[in-house]
């Protein structure tokens, strides 16, 4: 049964910054702040965290569902989609609008500062599930889109009995409280990074132990020290794989997201799924863009065997596709 991805449909303008952007601030100044970096590399990539998930799924032998709304600039970064494994037929395609657009500059430590205009993703509250319930689900994944209909969604998945995950990502800054709390009560699987998990603590007023006796399952990635999964019966973490270079961050927790839940689907553990999102991250940490990776099915065996042992290496080669 496939599994239906919400979330951003977007291009990446992706820049870089060739110093740290941390000595460009002054601290004491914070409130006048009024910056502008000069670049020396811009990369246009296809993006948006839903299409980027979708994306890895695709190329790891699902067939997702991608959902969401694009403008009509969208003709061919669908057939690109659709070319890697993506169902597009639930995508609402507004022809008056652009689709969304994130620009993003990159410094030599790996931060960001990035804006992203929301184009057709303003559109989303229009998408509904209801119509896809015949399709038979698995998942629902929640991914960062319009709050609005992030929540909407959420609601809807309650009402259809659809189990869905609720990833928060970016948007934990822009939501406030009670969004979250709607957003994250009752999912399989909430997953988040360390950052956006403090934040969205801080936000709900919920500690730990709350949010597990809402949800199922909470991932939560680490960067470089991993995983760390908390479940009804027990914790666990999984270590990275160790990465061959840092190229581009960007869309490294779409691709972690994209290999967990292939795993899953092809009916492995959570630490395997784990593995498993972890060699797709750190494929993407390696290259220019969240979809420009390449599957090499003998090359992510040999690096999942040296990082997680023969054993991993094998159950995980089991799904993965020739």
């Amino acid at each position: 049964m496939p599994i239906a991805v919400t979330g951003s449909i977007a291009t990446d303008h992706l820049m870089h910054f060739p110093g740290k952007f941390a000595d460009q601030i002054v601290a004491e100044q914070l409130d006048r702040i009024s910056l502008s970096f000069l670049v020396d590399d811009l990369a246009i990539r296809k993006g948006g965290s839903g299409a980027n998930i979708a994306f890895g799924l695709g190329v790891l032998g699902q067939r997702p569902l991608l959902v969401g709304a694009v403008g009509g600039d969208f003709a061919e970064y669908q057939q690109w989609l659709e070319s890697h494994g993506v169902d597009c037929s639930a995508i609402l395609v507004c022809p008056d609008v652009h689709t969304a657009r994130f620009v993003c500059t990159t410094d030599d430590d790996m931060r960001q500062i990035g804006s992203f205009y929301t184009g057709a993703m303003a559109r989303s509250g229009e998408v509904r599930l209801a119509p896809l319930v015949d399709r038979n689900l698995d998942l629902v994944l929640i991914g960062a889109s319009d709050p609005g209909s992030m929540v909407a969604l959420t609601q809807e998945c309650r009402d259809l009995g659809l189990p869905f995950a609720a990833d928060v990502s970016q948007q934990v800054t822009r939501m406030e409280g009670p969004e979250i709390r709607q957003l994250v009560e009752g999912a399989r699987y909430l997953m988040t990074n360390d950052y956006e998990w403090d934040l969205l603590l801080q936000k709900t007023g919920w500690t730990a132990s709350q949010v597990a006796g809402v949800i199922d399952t909470r991932i939560t990635t680490l960067g470089e020290h991993g995983v760390h999964i908390v479940g009804k019966d027990g914790e666990l973490k999984v270590g990275v794989v160790p990465e061959t270079g840092k190229v581009d961050p960007t869309g490294v927790g779409d691709a972690f997201r994209a290999g967990f839940l292939a795993a899953i689907a092809g009916g492995l553990s959570m630490e395997r799924g784990a593995q498993l999102g972890a060699l797709v991250a750190v494929q993407v940490l390696e290259t220019d863009g969240g979809q420009e990776w390449v599957w090499d099915r003998a090359h992510g065996v040999e690096r999942l065997r040296d990082a997680y042992g023969p054993d991993a290496a094998a159950e995980i080669e089991a799904v993965l596709p020739t």
